[in-house]
């Protein structure tokens, strides 16, 4: 497939308003969904002009313009501030920083950001093989020049080259031994209960950090939807939880859908156990509102609670970033004794669903329940590696 097409999404012309690119098609290799780097803003460039070709300056700083001022060029500013929201901040962050690694690849060797030639895309993907960049990094590098050029009325440049570029990386790659693709380890649910034993201290911390990686497993939940739930957004009734998450990587548009999560067997795995704990000590400090999983000082000071100041920055809600979800699930792991190198969120993530299909659960409501697209290939891989084991054609083959 053609890892550099893509789909629309808003993008803003509006002096001081992120310009938002297109993100590839749900084909695309995991990690691309949802991308978004603030290219250019304001007056589109004039590729003939004189003088030096026009776009962003060394290090990626975004040129500002103005469009003719007529109504139908305008947009109001609480239009460009919606429009601004539509894109997540950490994907936007992402494309951000990919787009500044590439204006200020640029400017050390002499070329020219936007428009930018086929030359050199190539010469910059070869430049990010050099560097030992995964593919996917490279494909999303790809994507985001192509799409600053598109919301800027510039053509983007022939991907030919580069693509051949990325080939062939791939084969060094595979020959030296390396993946091309690096799969988050699936957490068992053995691992999942000696996480939970080692974080069983009572302290704030843990009581979070308990919550947060029993309820991503039991949810499959990505680290966005996680760090995105607010304490209403839980609800317990008499069969465990329901759980609205209100947007996701596969719902840009919000509609939202609810997850019912059961009470567990084990009193340290449930997740309705681990959510009282952790809703009761909010409520001793006076918060019964706001984000679900927030910051946890040293001290044991919570975030968002009146009176409360932690240690640290971060915003004024505590609202954990996705980022900081990874690292509590790391680091309780190395706390219980299992190896970390492997692990990440998107390890809760997987060790649900995976977890779930070994005892027996359809394929079909698991990818509901984790909010999959339906036939989505990033589930079937999961359940590949179950299956290759579970249905092993040399099972009884008289070996």
């Amino acid at each position: 497939m053609n890892d550099d097409r893509s789909v629309d999404v808003p993008a803003a012309s509006v002096p001081g308003t992120p310009a938002v690119p297109e993100t590839p098609e749900a084909s695309a290799p995991a990690g691309l969904m949802g991308s978004a780097v603030p290219a250019v803003i304001g007056k589109r460039p004039d590729p003939v002009a004189a003088g030096s070709p026009p776009g962003p300056a060394p290090g990626g700083q975004v040129i500002e313009g103005t469009l003719a001022g007529t109504p139908d060029s305008t947009v109001s500013a609480s239009t460009a501030a919606r429009i601004a929201a539509s894109v997540p901040d950490a994907t936007r962050r992402a494309y951000a920083g990919d787009w500044n690694r590439f204006t200020a690849w640029c400017s050390r060797t002499g070329r020219t950001a936007l428009p930018a030639s086929a030359e050199t895309l190539a010469e910059y993907v070869s430049a990010l093989a050099d560097e030992g960049k995964a593919p996917a990094t490279i494909t999303r590098a790809i994507a985001g020049v192509r799409t600053a050029h598109r919301v800027n009325g510039l053509t983007p440049p022939d991907t030919t080259a580069a693509r051949a570029v990325r080939k062939a990386y791939r084969g060094e790659r595979a020959a030296a031994g390396l993946p091309n693709q690096r799969q988050a380890a699936a957490l068992a649910v053995s691992h999942l209960r000696r996480i939970a034993a080692a974080l069983d201290t009572g302290t704030a911390i843990d009581l979070r950090d308990r919550l947060t990686v029993v309820l991503g497993w039991a949810m499959m939940a990505r680290r966005s939807e996680l760090a995105g739930l607010d304490l209403g957004d839980v609800v317990e009734v008499e069969q465990g939880l329901v759980v609205t998450v209100r947007r996701s990587k596969t719902d840009q548009a919000a509609t939202g859908r609810q997850v019912a999560v059961p009470y567990g067997s084990d009193p340290l795995t449930c997740p309705v156990r681990a959510l009282r704990a952790w809703r009761a000590l909010l409520a001793e400090r006076g918060s019964v509102s706001g984000p679900l999983l927030r910051r946890v000082d040293r001290r044991g000071v919570i975030a968002g609670v009146p009176g409360a100041k932690p240690a640290g920055g971060g915003p004024a809600d505590g609202r954990l970033s996705g980022h900081s979800i990874g690292q509590i699930l790391t680091r309780a792991a190395r706390r219980a004794g299992l190896a970390v190198d492997d692990l990440s969120a998107h390890s809760l993530r997987a060790g649900g669903a995976t977890g779930a299909y070994t005892a027996g659960a359809d394929l079909v409501a698991i990818g509901r329940h984790g909010g999959w697209r339906d036939g989505s290939s990033e589930l079937l891989k999961y359940i590949r590696d179950v299956d290759r084991w579970k249905h092993n054609p040399m099972h009884g083959a008289g070996l």
